[in-house]
Parts: C-alpha cells; sequence; structure tokens
C-alpha cells in the first residue's frame, strides 16, 4: 500500500498537467487511506462547533470500526459544524499510507500515541504546502517562483521524513520561513490589484493585535487587494462584494455571508475556510476550492 500511494503521489508531481486540480490533488482529503485520524487525535470543543467537548486522543463516538463516519452525510444537522470545516490538506492519508506503512493505530496501539502526534505536524507541512503552491501558481509572483519552488520542495521533503524525526521538527522556524515569502507574494498580488494597500471605506478596528470585522457589513467597502491576512471576518456580511486580490491567510470567517461575493482571484483561501461559511450558486470561487454541499443551491 505504502508503495503504491508513493508511486500515486510521484506521478501526481510529475505531470504535465499544471491545473489546479492536479496539482492540489495530493492535499486534498482522501478519507479511504486514512485512519480517522481527524476523528481521534484532535481536541474537540463545544466553543468550536461540536456538540461536545472530547479529548485528544479519544475516538470520535462516530468513528466506526472501518474508520469511516456514521453520520457523515448529516454533520449539520447533527451540529458537527467544526467536522463540516475541518480540513486536513491530504495530510492524513500521507501519515497513514506513507509516516506508518499503512498500520493502522487499532491493529498496532503502542504506534497510536506517536501517529497522532505525527498527523499535527504533518498537517501543519501540508498546509504550508498549500500556500506554496498557489504561490507558485500566481503570474502576479513570478519574479520569485524560483524562492518559492525551492521552498516547496524542501517542505515536501519534510514531510518524508520518519515519524521520530517528524516528531523533533522545529515546524515553527519553517513556517516563518514561508510566511516571509507568502508576504512577498501577497504584496505583488495586491499592488498589482488595486495599485493601493489601503483602499477600505469602512473602519479597522482592531481585537487581539488582528483586525475586527466581526459582524461588520463590508459591502460598500473596496475590498479588491485588501489585507485580510488573520483578521476576525465571523458573521461578516460580505455579499455580493469583489474581493479579487484580496488576502485571507489565516482570516476567520466563520458564518461570514459570501452569497454572490467574487473570491475567484482571491488568495490563500483553504477548504476549511470556505466551509466554514455561507455561501450561493453565485458565489464565484477559486479554482482550488469545492464548493460546500451545504450551500445553498438555487
Amino acid at each position: 500500500m505504502k508503495y503504491l500511494f508513493k508511486t500515486k503521489v510521484k506521478n501526481q508531481l510529475m505531470s504535465k498537467d499544471n491545473s489546479p486540480d492536479n496539482n492540489y490533488r495530493i492535499l486534498r482529503a482522501d478519507c479511504e487511506n486514512c485512519f480517522g485520524l481527524c476523528c481521534v487525535a484532535l481536541y474537540f470543543s463545544v466553543t468550536e462547533g461540536f456538540p461536545i467537548d472530547k479529548e485528544a486522543g479519544q475516538p470520535c463516538i462516530n468513528l466506526q470500526e472501518n474508520f469511516s463516519c456514521s453520520v457523515h452525510k448529516n454533520l449539520i444537522e447533527q451540529g458537527l459544524k467544526g467536522c463540516v470545516a475541518f480540513d486536513c490538506f491530504g495530510s492524513g492519508q500521507k501519515v497513514a499510507q506513507v509516516s506508518f506503512s499503512g498500520h493502522n493505530w487499532r491493529k498496532v496501539p503502542e504506534s497510536a500515541e506517536q501517529m497522532f502526534d505525527v498527523f499535527l505536524v504533518m498537517r501543519q507541512l501540508h498546509q504550508l504546502l498549500w500556500y506554496l503552491t498557489e504561490a507558485l501558481m500566481l503570474e502576479e509572483a513570478s519574479s520569485i517562483h524560483g524562492e518559492i519552488s525551492s521552498m516547496l520542495y524542501k517542505i515536501e521533503g519534510l514531510s518524508y521524513l520518519s515519524p521520530n524525526s517528524l516528531m523533533e521538527l522545529d515546524v515553527e522556524k519553517h513556517h516563518s520561513n514561508v510566511d516571509n515569502l507568502l508576504s512577498k507574494t501577497s504584496q505583488l498580488v495586491r499592488v498589482r490589484t488595486c495599485k493601493a494597500e489601503n483602499n477600505i471605506s469602512v473602519h479597522k478596528k482592531r481585537l487581539g493585535g488582528r483586525l475586527d470585522f466581526i459582524g461588520a457589513d463590508l459591502r460598500k467597502g473596496n475590498l479588491k487587494g485588501q489585507n485580510f491576512r488573520g483578521a476576525y471576518l465571523i458573521a461578516s456580511n460580505l455579499r455580493g462584494a469583489d474581493l479579487s486580490g484580496a488576502d485571507f491567510l489565516g482570516a476567520d470567517l466563520r458564518d461570514a455571508d459570501l452569497r454572490g461575493a467574487n473570491l475567484s482571484k482571491s488568495i490563500f483561501l483553504t477548504q476549511a475556510q470556505i466551509n466554514a461559511t455561507m455561501g450561493d450558486h453565485s458565489t464565484k470561487l477559486p479554482l482550488s476550492l469545492i464548493r460546500p454541499i451545504h450551500w445553498e443551491i438555487k
């Protein structure tokens, strides 16, 4: 299984198909090749969109023996908004099939704790790979594509380290280096988009050092090329907004209203962020993202 999985990944990386779908394929969750790691390794909290609190390392009550979810088709009805929003960036199958060679934590219980810890490290690495993959596809950042490509291959190499080596990895150091490149990329994209960075026509407040747009009506603002990095956009109203070139890296978009909004050229959005929002058939998304099935489609 490990050989087949690595061969599939290698073929995708070497493919001449540079479409977003191909480039992001190995960074999307493949639950059939995972061992329900997100359902066990993570801490669940009522405050984060789950109906109950769950300790890290404790299997979710809905996780079945074959590692599938018994309520997957009814997550919204069950109040499992946290599950709907979560995305592992393909790290689950990497840990299961590559790091641990297809040996699951139920059959090899002595490896369970390490597997769960490695999953948390791998998810961070794969998230960095997601951002770097996008940066490498942005024409506006062509002047630094060489730096981005080198960093991408470096992080990708780290993701194939042994479990013991992954546990010793200083992820924060690599995160900082990647963030510097993403900041350069963001600057290039946003300046090209609007020729000015401070063109938002709403008052910028801060909460704990982060931009605070919680519950804000931003429909009248000029939002092209805006820097929403790390911003609180919880329950904000972005209906019909043109968000071309806007940077959403790390922004909290829970319950943000994106109906009719144009995010097709927004940057550094993730599936997890989009899954936590409200949208509809007229919401335009980047090609790398999948329209959430729970969005109302008319």
